[in-house]
């Protein structure tokens, strides 16, 4: 990769890694929900009228958005809420690809080789103790609620996959449709009509800031330029560069939010990063299915940045194993 690309890179994960900072200050101003109803509000207009038509069936468009933006990111921002660390949730989401291998393999008949299958292994060990710190330290039940975010980006994954889409960024904007209203509908069911208007009509610029960036610095910034690096660059090559998302997530949690890192913590982000990459990273098998179609690193289709080992759209949360990834 050239220098000006591989910064570009560097940016996308930082971007998707300091998401996870900007939405525990957005939870501050937004019940959970609401605030995540917005971030694809805003992420969907106008760009939706600047992307042209869907380039894949509505099905799949429907499915991914429940999936991910209704499933995934309403626990993610109602874990967050209930005490789950910034810092922490950028790592724990990274079991995403754990979950992606296995629904693809449910789903779509690709076996994992044994490196891959080491990998997982390693990625739960971490999460098992990032879990006994989260447990001795923090309240455990929103620790559960990120897991089962990141169990959702893995089905959400697989319908990409499935999907196939052409155009990535075209691609998010309409799921970024599918969401609003539903996650509407539960913060009126659940957080209240009056909690919510509170929340708008005492919208400030900060308030303002972290949708925005939530929704065009994550999702329309970082998967357009995600993208655009896949179209140029083989996926194994761009792949490694999402793992620099809870790097990110952590360092600027603590420095922003003054998150401390304890001993275990750093334990547990070893041992899950290292499972993601070998997950994430290692060969595939070779004319099983879906899998011969697609890029050996991470079994991802090339150009669908919801499949990185990120987070990000997304991570936040982009998502998102290998063009995931986002929050």
């Amino acid at each position: 990769m050239r220098p000006p690309h591989v910064l570009l890179a560097v940016l996308v994960a930082a971007a998707w890694g300091v998401n996870f900072t900007v939405i525990e200050v957005g939870l501050g101003h937004f019940p959970p929900l609401l605030f995540s109803a917005l971030r694809f509000l805003a992420a969907a207009l106008p760009a939706v009228f600047l992307v042209g038509r869907p380039k894949v069936a509505w099905k799949w468009i429907v499915g991914v958005g429940l999936v991910l933006g209704v499933a995934k990111f309403g626990l993610l921002f109602v874990g967050m809420d209930h005490g789950m660390p910034a810092g922490l949730s950028s790592l724990v989401l990274q079991i995403q690809a754990v979950f992606t291998a296995l629904f693809a393999f449910a789903a779509l008949g690709e076996r994992p080789t044994r490196l891959r299958l080491a990998g997982m292994g390693v990625a739960l060990a971490g999460i098992a103790v990032a879990a006994v710190d989260e447990g001795t330290t923090g309240p455990l039940g929103a620790f559960v609620l990120v897991v089962v975010a990141a169990a959702c980006w893995g089905v959400s994954n697989v319908l990409t996959r499935k999907a196939a889409p052409p155009d990535s960024l075209n691609f998010m904007v309409w799921v970024s449709t599918v969401p609003v209203l539903p996650l509407l509908g539960l913060s009126l069911l659940t957080e209240g009509p009056s909690q919510d208007l509170a929340a708008l009509r005492g919208l400030d610029w900060q308030g303002a800031g972290t949708v925005l960036y939530v929704a065009w610095v994550t999702t329309v910034f970082g998967f357009g330029a995600w993208g655009w690096l896949l179209r140029r660059h083989p996926a194994s090559t761009v792949a490694p560069f999402s793992l620099l998302v809870p790097v990110f997530g952590m360092s600027a949690a603590a420095l922003f939010l003054g998150e401390s890192v304890t001993p275990l913590r750093w334990c547990a982000a070893a041992l899950l990063v290292g499972g993601v990459a070998l997950t994430s990273l290692a060969p595939g098998r070779r004319g099983g299915g879906a899998e011969a179609r697609t890029e050996s690193a991470g079994g991802a289709q090339a150009d669908v940045p919801a499949q990185t080992a990120a987070g990000a759209p997304a991570p936040d949360g982009a998502t998102v194993p290998v063009a995931s990834p986002r929050v």
